[in-house]
């Protein structure tokens, strides 16, 4: 059933800004008073900070839409989730394959202790933008001089996390849109590269770099590929605060550090080699239906979730009401003006995130119409494309 996006954002959003202030504050403090002491206490209780206000999110993938999660991998892999550093790389599919992944991370044991690259404006949104910041996640230019050396500093610093952690790398840079995914394939065809149909090419410097410097310290790769079943839209956060479901298939491959080349070369062409089997892999699903050859493991939605909600709605409530009768708040027209901003200030804070959550979906219509006639490459390669991944509505 699905419910008026304005019904859940204005109650789910007073939830997750005041609960996240509170966290932030508490992060703040412990930075300036306990990291300078003991970064290892720091980060042993900033993980459980992280996590209380985390999973306020994964309760709206797992309860209130009701997203299922199929994760394909094989039985050692399976067994190996969570009980490892690793450095998994992703192809960037939906506006929510972040989200989905923090679901797998929280199923495994180590949503606190994620990081991921990404792009500097993300540590400036309210309550989650500094959250990640506080999380140590890795925040990038797109300068790759001043990028290379924050990549550096920063891995210097996830040498000795007291956890097993997991460094989330989206290699492609950017999320999948028709338009990029043609801009891609021109690319391919000008520099004699296979021409990608599911896939971007990546973009290997960073990932070059995330390998050479923690090589010592993270053991294994995981190679995850998202995939959202073709007859249903791709998931957004608007529609994960509407209620409605959907499903995403989820491949985990590991790798053994060890197995990569030594030289940068040989680094950034294994990835290429990563990003042209997950094109294929794609590719079958799209013509076979048949996503992955490997076990599907049964992962239970925690109930964790729904018990940090349940614990948030009665501090923030019991707060609210007492702070009400002490302030006899709603009794005056001065009251009710401020208790307006206050909707009015989450409403507006909940609309940056869902907005800075999504991607710039091109019309495919558009583009197919704007080609020239007289280039049957281009016509080809989109209309190809656009007849497998438009989803039926």
């Amino acid at each position: 059933m699905a419910f008026p996006a304005t019904m859940v954002i204005l109650p789910v959003g007073t939830l997750f800004i005041l609960s996240g202030l509170i966290v932030n504050l508490i992060q703040a403090i412990l930075f300036v008073f306990v990291r300078p002491i003991s970064k290892y206490c720091y980060r042993r209780i900033n993980k459980l900070l992280t996590e209380s206000l985390w999973l306020e999110l994964i309760f709206l993938v797992d309860w209130w839409a009701g997203v299922k999660v199929e994760l394909y991998a094989d039985s050692e892999t399976f067994q190996l989730l969570g009980k490892e550093n690793a450095l998994l790389i992703c192809n960037h599919r939906s506006d929510i394959d972040w989200l989905i992944g923090w679901v797998l991370a929280q199923r495994t044991g180590c949503l606190g202790s994620t990081v991921a690259m990404m792009k500097k404006e993300v540590k400036y949104l309210p309550v989650i933008g500094w959250s990640m910041w506080f999380a140590e996640f890795l925040f990038l230019e797109r300068n790759w001089e001043k990028d290379e050396a924050a990549l550096k500093s920063g891995f210097k610093q996830l040498e000795h996390k007291p956890v097993p952690f997991w460094v989330a790398l989206f290699v492609e840079g950017t999320r999948f849109t028709h338009a990029k995914l043609l801009a891609a394939q021109e690319f391919a065809i000008s520099r004699g590269m296979p021409v990608p149909k599911n896939v971007l090419i990546p973009r290997t410097k960073g990932f070059v770099t995330t390998v050479k410097e923690t090589r010592k310290y993270i053991p294994a790769i995981y190679d995850c590929t998202f995939i959202v079943p073709k007859n249903e839209p791709s998931p957004t956060l608007l529609r994960i605060f509407k209620g409605i479901p959907c499903s995403v298939k989820v491949q985990f491959k590991r790798h053994r550090v060890e197995e990569l080349p030594e030289k940068e070369d040989g680094i950034a062409q294994w990835c290429k080699d990563a990003f042209v089997a997950k094109d294929a892999l794609l590719e079958q699903y799209n013509t076979t239906e048949i996503f992955s050859e490997l076990e599907l493991h049964e992962m239970r939605r925690p109930k964790r979730s729904l018990f940090v909600v349940a614990c948030w709605s009665s501090f923030l409530g019991f707060l609210l009401v007492k702070f009400f009768q002490w302030s006899s708040l709603l009794s005056t027209w001065h009251g009710i003006f401020f208790t307006v901003i206050f909707m009015v200030i989450v409403t507006i804070v909940m609309e940056i995130l869902i907005h800075a959550s999504q991607a710039e979906h091109s019309k495919s219509n558009n583009l197919s119409t704007n080609l020239p006639i007289q280039d049957p490459i281009k016509q080809r390669l989109l209309h190809s494309d656009i007849t497998k991944h438009v989803p039926i509505a």
